[in-house]
């Protein structure tokens, strides 16, 4: 079934869009603005992560790079379908690449989430699958966890399920991580492609 998103809905995305493409809040960003976010109307799965990196703060468009590459594996998304915005929003916590610090990339900026993040989300009427990728994004839409370890949240996945998952990053960084827990590559992930497989085939799901 085609999805049936009402024409003031598309034309309120793309207003919206076209403000986050315009706001210089962060001028003092080591790289300049460049807000990087995928919204559109009938998208069905919300990506809400953390901050775009360098390279896709180069590139202008979500998550290429090598974590983008994880995480389309991670949800059994082909490049095609992740950047189709009428399937898969993006939604990271800070619009513009943060700079980076002594152990990784800086937080992501607080002024996004004031300013554009509910609003953003608001307009996201179909949305039918959360992932929710790091602490920071974690904070935000899962605040009843946020006092509680990354992995231990990750652990009582269930009771979010099936509209909420909680992810750790797809960095590279985090291999050793992934190492030691195999149980998220085999009890977790098999079930989150069948959950997106089943979100896009059906949009009665």
């Amino acid at each position: 079934m085609a999805d049936s998103a009402p024409d003031h809905g598309r034309a309120e995305i793309e207003g919206l869009r076209a403000q986050v493409a315009a706001c210089t809040a962060c001028a003092d960003l080591p790289l300049g603005p460049r807000p990087i976010v995928q919204i559109g109307a009938g998208a069905r799965i919300l990506i809400a992560g953390q901050a775009p990196g360098r390279r896709t703060h180069l590139a202008g468009r979500p998550f290429d790079d090598a974590s983008g590459v994880r995480l389309r594996q991670w949800l059994g998304l082909d490049e095609a379908t992740f950047r189709d915005p009428a399937k898969v929003a993006i939604l990271p916590m800070g619009f513009c690449y943060p700079g980076t610090g002594r152990s990784g990339d800086l937080p992501p900026r607080p002024e996004c989430a004031s300013r554009w993040r509910q609003r953003a989300l608001d307009l996201l009427a179909n949305v039918q699958l959360t992932v929710v990728i790091g602490r920071h994004a974690q904070a935000w839409h899962l605040p009843d966890t946020a006092g509680l370890p990354l992995v231990e949240a990750m652990r009582d996945w269930r009771v979010r399920w099936p509209e909420t998952v909680l992810l750790p990053h797809p960095s590279p960084r985090n291999s050793g991580w992934l190492q030691r827990n195999g149980w998220f590559e085999t009890e977790l992930l098999p079930r989150v492609k069948s959950r997106i497989e089943a979100v896009l085939g059906d949009s009665t799901l």
